[in-house]
């Protein structure tokens, strides 16, 4: 095994804690509380924002991927070693399972504090607008293809350096805006499965395809960003 795995792994872990406890924490926390109104927008940005400050703390141990979507796409993209792959995804879910954990233990020390869907992922009565799996399939495929797109062209050779981690934080913002109303956004297999697990067994029964679309769309948009990003003799 590579000697920096653990670190890279630990990156991970931390990283993708960061994003499900902050990302989540601000709606089970922030929007729910009364008066103060962060609405899509504010858990948009939160999102966002996690990724953004992770990217900058550990990017440059692991390369700041936070989400098996995202990893299984940079391997599509021939960015990330397939010795990564494993290790990197269980450090994700891992991180994602005890955010989830200790913002379940903060909230439930509310009186009265009532979890509803715990800020998890759903379609169908489960999704925020009530939309079909159909159209949740199909957002998180899109979007997630789009994600990789993104993270591909603006870590690629060309791309303004040292930047990167803006304009995929801010895609992540964008993400959430158009999808919270659909499936509560997911786009990341290990931020599903966190919340899914302290939701309730009907969450969990519609976690395959917080798995399956997000991990179509990335490894479809990692091969794509790849072949666009491949230098020309043109």
């Amino acid at each position: 095994m590579n000697k920096n795995m653990p670190r890279c792994a630990a990156a991970e872990f931390f990283g993708t804690f960061w994003l499900t406890f902050a990302g989540c924490g601000s709606a089970v926390l922030a929007a729910a509380f009364p008066g103060l109104g962060i609405g899509f927008l504010g858990v948009s940005l939160a999102f966002g924002l996690t990724v953004l400050t992770m990217a900058y703390a550990v990017g440059h141990i692991s390369g700041g991927h936070f989400n098996p979507a995202v990893t299984i796409g940079l391997w599509a993209a021939g960015r990330c070693r397939t010795g990564a792959v494993l290790p990197y995804i269980a450090a994700q879910v891992a991180g994602a399972v005890v955010a989830a954990a200790v913002l379940w233990f903060i909230a439930s020390g509310k009186a009265g504090w009532v979890p509803g869907g715990f800020a998890a992922n759903g379609y169908g009565e489960l999704s925020p607008g009530k939309y079909s799996m159909a159209s949740g399939f199909v957002a998180e495929v899109v979007l997630t293809f789009a994600f990789l797109f993104i993270i591909v062209g603006t870590t690629s050779k060309g791309a303004a350096a040292g930047f990167a981690g803006i304009p995929i934080g801010l895609a992540l913002t964008i993400i959430h805006l158009v999808s919270i109303p659909v499936t509560n956004t997911s786009v990341n297999p290990a931020r599903s499965t966190g919340p899914a697990l302290f939701a309730g067994a009907e969450y969990i029964g519609q976690l395959w395809l917080f798995w399956l679309a997000p991990i179509i769309g990335a490894a479809l948009g990692g091969i794509v960003a790849r072949w666009l990003q491949e230098p020309s003799d043109a």
